[in-house]
C-alpha cells in the first residue's frame, strides 16, 4: 500500500486526539516517558484513566509494546490499539 493510501501515524493520532476532546476526555500526547513502549494516548475523563496505541492503517505494535499494553491492562486499565481503521471502536 502506498503512502498516499495509508494515513501516516501522525495523522491518525491527530484525528484521534480530535475526536476523543470532542468526547468530553482530556488527552495527553506521551512523547518522553521513562516506560519505554508506553501507549501514546492518555486518555482522562470521569476519574479514570485509559490508554491508545496509534498506528498506521494495518500497522503492528512492537513486542515492547504488546509487552506494555499487557503490563497496563493487568494493572486494570483499558488499553485500545488503534490502526487507522475508520471502523475500529476505541
Amino acid at each position: 500500500m502506498s503512502k498516499t493510501e495509508t494515513q501516516l501515524e501522525s495523522k491518525v493520532q491527530a484525528k484521534l486526539i480530535r475526536r476523543y476532546e470532542r468526547d468530553g476526555f482530556l488527552v495527553v500526547k506521551l512523547i518522553l516517558t521513562n516506560k519505554p513502549g508506553i501507549p501514546d494516548l492518555l486518555l482522562l475523563k470521569d476519574g479514570v484513566a485509559s490508554f491508545v496505541e496509534c498506528k498506521r492503517q494495518g500497522g503492528k505494535a512492537r513486542p515492547l509494546q504488546e509487552y506494555r499494553i499487557n503490563e497496563l491492562r493487568s494493572l486494570g486499565f483499558k488499553v485500545d490499539v488503534f490502526d487507522g481503521q475508520e471502523n475500529d471502536s476505541t
